[in-house]
């Protein structure tokens, strides 16, 4: 098992990460998923890297819940693949970062409990590839209230932000509070351990935490504004990015066109033209941010390829992995819902 002790393998994992990545599905294989049913796709996914997680759950599930199993597992394997692989700083680098994923199950315990959903509905959803063990994610999926999960937490890094974001949602009835609080505290854990003055390969992950907050941050101000609630963006600003203070998000959040053209100008600005152009004419955020996902990806493999001898194609094959499995989801969840293929390849992300 990898520690956290000796010296970064960064050559072996990358060569590892390339011949992970050179699997994952194409634009030709969501095609044929498009034009099929939940079982066909459960069918399909059984002739791919999938093979093992499909075959092992296939005697208890089926249809669209066998898929939703099959991608879980399959997602938690190869996360944990990667901290089996990683030596030294590169194993540590990952660790953390994977924790996105407590914060994913944290935010969909709320969601959950908010929309009034099984304890069950919710479990199906959690991704079990963070730090968090099976005890507590399934104490997350019992609770019964959103009070709940805030004391259930308080001992972890959500605990504080999560329990100041309170007031704001009782006094507000929307989640946006609680679940700006969890990235918050997710992205100001991370920035907290790394130092952009240390080697070449840190510096470059720096740069890829900072796109991503700065990411975060447009998204999060948005939703805040578009809202209408009674909220300053500026007390869910994330502090680590390059593009933006507090206090500038908090004065452009209610402009969307002087925020889009202050992005535009940023380092970003190449990245982010398509999802820019996709706010500007878009009646809702969903466009936007699935554009700000592909943006992500873009810049994730823009940094893979300046150093790859660095965490980034870790990084990057993270992002293009949950990426992956959010479409097949999408697709099985769409087609047992009867969606058309258009309504279907809206909510994808290919790049």
């Amino acid at each position: 098992m990898s520690t956290t002790e000796g010296t970064s393998n960064y050559e072996y994992v990358s060569a590892r990460v390339r011949a992970r990545r050179a699997a994952l599905f194409d634009e030709e294989d969501y095609r044929k998923l498009l034009r099929m049913g939940p079982g066909e796709i459960a069918r399909y996914m059984e002739e791919t890297e999938y093979e093992s997680e499909v075959n092992a759950l296939g005697a208890r599930y089926d249809g669209v819940d066998l898929v939703e199993y099959a991608l879980n597992r399959n997602l938690a394997k190869h996360f944990d693949d990667l901290l089996d692989w990683a030596d030294g700083r590169l194993y540590t680098l990952i660790a953390r970062y994977l924790r996105k994923f407590d914060a994913w199950n944290v935010k969909t315990a709320l969601r959950g409990i908010y929309a009034d959903a099984d304890s069950q509905s919710i479990r199906d959803d959690l991704i079990r590839a963070g730090e968090f063990d099976e005890e507590l994610l399934d104490r997350l999926s019992d609770v019964g209230t959103i009070e709940d999960v805030v004391e259930m937490l308080d001992t972890t890094i959500f605990g504080d932000h999560l329990e100041a974001a309170y007031e704001d949602y009782e006094s507000t009835g929307l989640l946006i509070p609680l679940e700006n609080a969890v990235d918050r505290a997710y992205y100001e854990g991370l920035m907290g351990g790394v130092s952009d003055t240390e080697n070449r390969a840190t510096q470059l992950y720096v740069e890829f935490l900072q796109a991503e907050i700065d990411f975060r941050n447009v998204r999060n101000a948005l939703r805040i504004s578009r809202s209408g609630a009674n909220i300053d963006p500026s007390e869910y600003f994330i502090e680590g990015g390059r593009l933006f203070s507090a206090s500038e998000l908090g004065q452009l959040a209610g402009n969307t066109e002087e925020l889009i053209a202050r992005v535009r100008d940023s380092p970003y600005g190449s990245e982010l033209d398509e999802a820019l152009d996709e706010l500007e004419r878009a009646d809702s955020l969903i466009g936007f941010e699935h554009a700000l996902d592909a943006a992500l990806l873009e810049y994730s493999n823009h940094l893979s390829h300046v150093f790859p001898l660095s965490v980034c194609p870790v990084l990057a094959y993270v992002l293009a992995k949950q990426r992956e499995v959010d479409n097949i989801r999408a697709i099985a969840r769409g087609r047992e819902a009867g969606l058309s293929e258009d309504e279907i390849e809206e909510e994808l992300v290919v790049l």
